[in-house]
């Protein structure tokens, strides 16, 4: 994340989970720290994995103190190794203390998802097939999380709402069925934009594609079906599927000729990447 986007989109949120765990005052960092001294500890991997979101670890320190100095030995996107010092924190011994567990629990989260995210990309491998993540995140941490899936790998799809037109089951039910939705998205949203519709069976298929539906996602087909949907589309729209497919699953979809995979579990089960603060040392007494 580059400093405009830091300042614009992320500070907000830091501070917000800063004041979640600062309430008033960091009464144990206080009663043995009355003062300011200076000192430096170690960012130290605990797990091999893909690290992602080190200037969001170092924003946490800077928003308590600017002064604060963060010396990387690591980049986003690095895979790392169990034992490995991936960086120094210098600074006011009350900021590192106090803004530790934060800085460490926006790490680890985004490193874990990168990690996931690039251990489904390495299944995809000769394929081109575009792994996608999707609305499934932590609220207040979507920012985040999807800029981890891009670390890990991976492709975004719509950010929020606003961002594009995706017709699901309970819209299409809302409308009167599949020709009806997406003839009210077309009146309604800018010819710039795209529409996608989910369908469940190849009747809807069909109708998507008369209708004029951009992008035709398989929700929760077997990979016959999905076989099937990809003959009736035949190049007229893209396709995506989704519906519960994890790295555990995801094989017996590489072979069914869709354009793209969704998954939430990029996001809502990948589990973290232990990362830990050790070796504080006094500099200045």
């Amino acid at each position: 994340m580059n400093e405009i986007t830091m300042k614009m989109n992320v500070d907000k949120l830091i501070l917000m989970a800063l004041e979640e765990d600062i309430s008033s005052e960091d009464i144990t960092t206080n009663s043995i720290m009355r003062e300011y001294k200076k000192g430096s500890v170690h960012l130290i991997c605990k797990q091999d994995g893909v690290i992602a979101g080190l200037s969001v670890f170092a924003r946490t320190f800077h928003l308590l103190d600017e002064k604060t100095e963060v010396k990387f030995y690591k980049k986003d996107g690095d895979y790392v190794k169990k034992g490995e010092i991936l960086a120094e924190v210098v600074g006011d011994i009350r900021v590192l203390l106090s803004g530790e567990r934060t800085a460490l629990n926006y790490l680890q989260r985004m490193s874990g998802i990168a990690t996931y995210t690039n251990s489904v990309i390495k299944l995809l491998e000769g394929s081109k097939i575009k792994l996608l993540d999707t609305r499934k995140t932590t609220p207040n941490m979507r920012i985040f999380e999807k800029y981890a899936v891009k670390v890990g790998g991976g492709n975004n799809h719509r950010y929020n709402l606003s961002d594009g037109i995706l017709l699901k089951d309970n819209h299409i039910d809302a409308a009167k069925g599949v020709k009806n939705a997406i003839k009210m998205a077309k009146e309604y949203a800018p010819f710039v934009r795209k529409i996608e519709v989910e369908v469940e069976n190849l009747e809807m298929v069909k109708e998507a594609l008369e209708a004029g539906a951009d992008i035709i996602m398989l929700d929760n087909m077997t990979p016959e079906m999905m076989k099937e949907a990809v003959k009736l589309v035949d190049g007229k729209a893209e396709i995506e599927c989704s519906g519960n497919i994890t790295k555990e699953n995801i094989k017996k979809v590489i072979e069914t000729g869709v354009d793209y995979i969704s998954s939430g579990a990029l996001t809502h089960s990948a589990p973290i990447l232990d990362v830990s603060l050790k070796n504080l040392c006094v500099l200045e007494k």
